[in-house]
């Protein structure tokens, strides 16, 4: 991968740019910095979830996930550059698998809430959403590697069901929308 900072406040951005891996700039609002910005601000969300009691299998595969996002937003910084694969997306299928297996099937919509763990995964999945939206943007406009997109598809996916998850390992549940619902005035 590119090089690596030993100096964080470089000046070099003041007129707008940011350097690239491979060396280029490019101006701070370009789709591909648009993309590695949702990235990151994923992984900063992830880290934060795993502040939140949880399964030690499942804190395991979300180090591991936040290990894959930061690959992943060095393969966006880097034009050209592939590091996810098949594997990657493979695992989550599988992850989507075994998670899955044992929720009850939905019934209704649910809403984002429950326990603060869960609340923390729907964020999680919304902020991969949007990264995968520019992640499409950009393949728009440059020639990119199919599994960033397929793994962030796959992700959002997966924070959905840990998010029901969370909630039964805090003893509570999934929370239901309810359709009509009105507020006592």
């Amino acid at each position: 991968m590119g090089n690596r900072l030993s100096k964080i406040a470089t000046r070099t951005g003041d007129k707008g740019t940011t350097g690239l891996g491979d060396g280029s700039r490019v101006d701070k609002d370009a789709l591909r910095v648009h993309a590695m910005g949702d990235v990151d601000e994923l992984n900063s969300n992830l880290g934060l979830l795993l502040c939140e009691d949880m399964p030690a299998d499942l804190r395991e595969q979300l180090v591991t996930i936040q290990h894959d996002l930061f690959d992943l937003g060095g393969e966006l910084c880097i034009p050209g550059f592939t590091v996810l694969t098949d594997e990657h997306v493979s695992r989550l299928d599988a992850l989507l698998a075994k998670y899955n297996a044992n929720l009850p099937a939905l019934q209704e919509f649910i809403l984002p809430a429950g326990s603060r763990g869960a609340a923390l995964a729907h964020v999680c999945r919304t902020v991969c959403r949007r990264a995968e939206r520019s992640i499409v943007s950009l393949g728009k406009t440059e020639t990119l590697n199919t599994h960033p997109r397929q793994y962030v598809n796959r992700l959002s996916d997966l924070f959905f069901v840990l998010a029901r998850v969370l909630n039964r390992h805090a003893g509570g549940s999934d929370v239901l929308w309810e359709k009509g619902r009105k507020r006592d005035a």
